[in-house]
């Protein structure tokens, strides 16, 4: 009974949704300029936070698995988790603003980045890696360490042997850590306001777009919203439909 309840809660805003959005509705929105541009917003800045991401990630990852536990390390970088969206983005304003504590350094080099393009991306960095590296550290710490000696002893590099052993034995964790940073960044939206405003066609991803709909419009709100909500399910569901083609 109560893992019933549990499951009712979970799928009545999905039904709340379903039931508001209007077959209509979600037509006219899916060709609205205003949406087209919130989505090729949303879709270009996941891109890039995500590049970042495995870019280093991956590295961070791999160190954290291959070498002494440091568990306060792992511990800082679950904070972005559970800081509250209101924090992160007033603790981005405070680090990065032109009031920061590196804002007028930046400011010198002629970056602004408060309220820019470039501000969405880092939010989006910032709340997508825990969720990435903390997938590509469970999937490095399952691997076999004699495959690894094993690949050394043979004359690879330690590059060599992530490249030819690690990487692709964990990959499959890889990937469902990246779906998981891709829905988490394509859905920020606290620090994303704070940090970097709502600025139609500049800073307005889609979740941005949805606030300013539900002012005016609840129908057109719940549709965008599904919308959205379809978007991010396909990028968790993704990898396994790829897995099962």
């Amino acid at each position: 009974m109560l893992a019933g309840l549990l499951i009712v809660l979970l799928a009545l805003p999905l039904l709340g949704l379903v039931f508001v959005a209007r077959p209509r509705a979600l037509g006219a929105v899916l060709f609205s300029p205003a949406f087209l541009e919130a989505l090729g917003l949303s879709l270009g800045t996941t891109a890039l936070s995500l590049l970042m991401v495995i870019t280093a990630g991956t590295r961070l990852a791999w160190s954290l698995a291959t070498s002494r536990p440091r568990p306060w390390l792992e511990r800082l970088l679950l904070l972005p988790i559970v800081m509250p969206p209101a924090v992160l983005g007033v603790a981005l304003l405070s680090a990065l603003g032109t009031q920061g504590i590196v804002g007028p350094f930046l400011q010198g080099l002629g970056l602004r980045l408060p309220f820019s393009t470039t501000a969405v991306v880092l939010v989006q960095v910032v709340v997508a890696t825990p969720f990435y590296v903390q997938a590509a550290l469970a999937a490095f710490r399952r691997l076999d360490p004699e495959l690894l000696l094993v690949a050394r002893s043979l004359g690879s590099t330690p590059w060599e042997s992530f490249r030819r052993v690690g990487l692709p034995l964990a990959l499959p964790g890889l990937i469902s850590g990246l779906s998981l940073a891709a829905a988490r960044a394509l859905g920020e939206f606290g620090a994303t306001l704070m940090f970097a405003g709502n600025a139609a066609g500049r800073t307005q991803t889609l979740p941005l777009l949805i606030y300013e709909a539900l002012e005016r419009d609840v129908t057109e709100a719940a549709s965008m919203a599904l919308l959205l909500l379809a978007l991010a399910t396909l990028f968790i569901l993704g990898p396994n439909i790829v897995r099962r083609l």
